[in-house]
């Protein structure tokens, strides 16, 4: 058998195919719109879903089913000694107590070791790419887990959005203030912090939005990542609920504004697009994990 698998959620913003490429596998994400039941990327399109949200629809996220995710860590033991589960971080859902709890059970306890590592979307994408890494390194799923979780706040990222309409449904911007912001032309930045989406600033202008993105990127790379920066061991990110188009601009951007770093980008994930709706963009870094 092999020695550790990985499984993580749709909330990566891993796609069926790139798991495939990846040797991982995903769990697709159930969301519930107009009290009907839809997972990502099966029966439910990122097209279908903007276009229903845009429409007025009522959207939610929801965990999945327990017998869901086991039916899925039963698979991936047959394969493999140990398993790593790393669902949507702890702040935005509770997905990951769960799966603790049923961890904690035969036949799964000491097999599957599942990670609180403070992420979603690309930082989690990032994440899977590093624990890859340490397992062609020889690493246990044990040691992975503390690795991941010692590296949760080793990372930043902004996300500007170009709507208040759906922070306003959540409740993390108020009608009257919604409505001003949407006759101002304000555009919120939400900073990402261990997993919790808060505010950040308020631009005027989407253009605006992203210079105080990148400059807020910059000034973590200089203060807080500044010995990860000086050892080239950061990794840039970026993410898009926008068009092909855009999302290409933006990642063109970053890299004039970051001269010979790459750039990870991914379309945003779902989960955070309920808050963010069509239109926004991310952008972060994440420190190289530190090895045991």
């Amino acid at each position: 058998m092999k020695s550790v698998g990985i499984i993580t959620d749709s909330h990566s913003s891993i796609s069926q195919e790139t798991a495939k490429t990846l040797g991982i596998r995903v769990l697709p994400m159930p969301f519930f719109i107009d009290g009907e039941c839809y997972y990502e990327g099966v029966n439910l399109t990122r097209e279908q879903f903007f276009q229903k949200l845009q429409s007025g629809a009522e959207v939610s996220t929801s965990q999945p089913a327990p017998t869901e995710v086991m039916s899925l860590w039963d698979e991936m033991l047959s394969e493999y000694d140990e398993v790593l589960y790393l669902p949507i971080s702890s702040g935005l859902s509770g997905s990951y107590m769960t799966a603790a709890a049923l961890a904690e059970d035969p036949p799964y306890k000491g097999r599957v070791i599942v990670v609180d590592h403070g992420r979603i979307s690309t930082p989690l994408h990032r994440a899977i790419l590093d624990a890859l890494e340490l397992i062609e390194e020889g690493c246990s799923a044990e040691e992975i887990r503390r690795i991941l979780e010692d590296a949760r706040d080793k990372l930043t990222i902004y996300i500007g959005v170009d709507t208040l309409e759906y922070l306003k449904k959540g409740g993390r911007v108020t009608p009257a203030a919604a409505a001003i912001g949407t006759v101002l032309h304000i555009k919120p930045v939400l900073k990402l912090d261990v997993g919790k989406l808060d505010s950040y600033k308020k631009c005027r202008g989407f253009i605006k939005a992203k210079k105080i993105m990148i400059d807020a990127v910059r000034e973590d790379m200089e203060n807080r990542f500044r010995p990860w920066l000086d050892r080239g061991e950061l990794h840039l990110m970026a993410a898009s609920s926008s068009s092909p188009e855009e999302t290409a601009e933006w990642v063109k951007e970053i890299q004039g504004a970051f001269p010979g770093m790459s750039v990870l980008c991914d379309d945003l994930s779902l989960g955070v697009c309920c808050h963010t709706g069509y239109g926004a963009l991310g952008i972060g870094c994440s420190c190289k994990l530190r090895r045991i």
